[in-house]
């Protein structure tokens, strides 16, 4: 049901321009997006995701979009992306039940209470330490939760081509990056 690498945007990193940095993950054979840009205005966003939606006609890619039900069903996306104090899952998976629903975790108790909740999968983060982010968790405690809970997670968080190993090696279902994507 998903890949094991799930791309998110942040425009405010990428070296060219935002189509153009689509258009090189999706050739690089990333097909698994979060479009995650909270600061735009409604109509800018809106039009941004379709613009998204265009680039990717021919691939076999999901996209999935962080925080905004309304945008991904009036777009009609794969899926929404919930925070970790976002909307509730439950309600969402029961009104719309193909809509894919992901969540963010930074503990276990959060992934169990997001998997009770229905959610299809998780990011656990940060794995490992990133300027502004809370304390990371590390690969052991990564591995914990993963051995714990019966849905897919992903590793989010300092996740790079030096320590990438070390985070697969939890069994980890995947990896879920901005920068990673991109070097």
């Amino acid at each position: 049901m998903f890949y094991r690498f799930y791309f998110i945007t942040d425009r405010k990193k990428f070296k060219k321009p935002f189509l153009d940095t689509i258009k090189e993950v999706l050739d690089k054979g990333i097909r698994l997006f979060q479009i995650r840009e909270k600061d735009l205005p409604d109509n800018e966003l809106f039009k941004l995701t379709e613009d998204v939606l265009k680039i990717a006609e021919g691939y076999d890619v999901k996209i999935i979009i962080n925080s905004r039900l309304d945008v991904a069903l009036l777009l009609n996306l794969d899926g929404v992306h919930l925070p970790e104090n976002g909307l509730p899952i439950e309600p969402i998976k029961k009104k719309f039940p193909n809509l894919i629903v992901g969540k963010s975790c930074h503990s276990l108790e959060c992934g169990i209470q997001a998997y009770q909740d229905g959610a299809d999968y998780i990011f656990i983060s940060p794995i490992f330490q990133v300027e502004g982010k809370a304390p990371p968790i590390g690969v052991e405690k990564l591995r914990e939760i993963v051995n714990k809970l019966p849905l897919p997670v992903y590793a989010l968080g300092g996740i790079n081509k030096f320590n990438v190993q070390s985070v697969l090696d939890t069994g980890v279902y995947g990896i879920a990056s901005i920068r990673y994507f991109l070097d």
